[in-house]
């Protein structure tokens, strides 16, 4: 048959009401319902299959339906249909929930969150246009793996030679990746990392006029990283003199690389004495630090 309009879907949108009977004894008015109406009438009330005027045979409070006066006694003689609750499933066709079909309090109502989400709590995400839920341990940037190491005692340097120096002493090593002086990348946690070292070197004797120096130096899967170098100059320094030299960098590191330390190497004259220093009263006076920050 031929009809104007869009056609019906009595397939997958067929919906059938909530009702529900009682059985009156003749004395009782109240009765409970599974659902609360928001008025008397959003249902219709029969009686021995009379239907009741809703505005002055019942009252409604809650889920309570209350009659003005006791029906009379039978089984299953009281029966309510819930007009406004439909009990089914209808099946939303596709794409037809927009933007402006939404509450604008979707979010701004919801519960907010009193502190950082856990690691398993979950996101919608929008994948290539499919949508997809993911953990926030997967998303979030928590900057590490991250250590801190010092040199908890002084440690005296050779002439023209590389001396590995031994931060034996830890501040922190969030992922339990730094150990014997040296930092290996986890697996899965390859990026940038921002490296960080601080040398003190005391000067035991005075130095001379003919270059002294010293070169302290990051080295990366044993190679001195060139751009995380510092230079100390010596010459002409006092008896037991002491100076600071830093260097930073940020460089991309892979799973399985790793970073030596520091090493430090001094140029002097013969009979001189170089050493690095360990804590001072008021600050680590020789640090190494590495930082993933991508």
């Amino acid at each position: 048959m031929a009809y104007v309009g869009t056609p019906i879907d009595t397939q997958n949108q067929f919906q059938s009401l909530q009702g529900k009977r009682f059985s009156g004894d003749g004395s009782t008015t109240a009765f409970t319902l599974d659902i609360a109406p928001s008025s008397v009438f959003d249902i219709e009330v029969f009686v021995e299959n009379v239907r009741q005027d809703p505005n002055s045979a019942y009252g409604i409070s809650g889920t309570t339906l209350t009659f003005t006066g006791a029906p009379p006694s039978g089984t299953n003689n009281i029966y309510v249909v819930h007009q406004a609750k439909a009990v089914g499933t209808i099946d939303v066709p596709a794409s037809s929930v927009v933007p402006a079909s939404l509450a604008s309090n979707i979010i701004s109502g919801q519960t907010e969150l009193s502190s950082a989400p856990d690691d398993t709590d979950e996101l919608l995400i929008s994948d290539a246009g499919t949508t997809k839920r993911v953990d926030v341990s997967l998303i979030k940037s928590t900057n590490t793996p991250a250590f801190v190491a010092h040199l908890d005692s002084n440690q005296s340097l050779s002439n023209s030679t590389a001396t590995k120096l031994t931060m034996t002493s830890e501040d922190f090593d969030t992922d339990s990746a730094f150990a014997d002086s040296k930092f290996t990348v986890p697996s899965g946690k390859g990026g940038k990392y921002y490296l960080y070292h601080k040398i003190w070197a005391d000067y035991s004797t005075t130095a001379g006029s003919d270059g002294e120096y010293s070169i302290a130096s990051i080295y990366v899967n044993g190679s001195a990283l060139g751009e995380a170098d510092s230079f100390l100059n010596l010459q002409g320094s006092a008896n037991a003199i002491g100076s600071t030299h830093t260097a930073f960098t940020t460089t991309t590191l892979s799973a399985g690389d790793t970073v030596e330390v520091v090493q430090g190497k001094v140029v002097m004259e013969a009979g001189d004495e170089i050493e690095v220093s360990a804590n001072s009263a008021s600050a680590l006076d020789c640090v190494v630090s590495v930082l993933k920050n991508a």
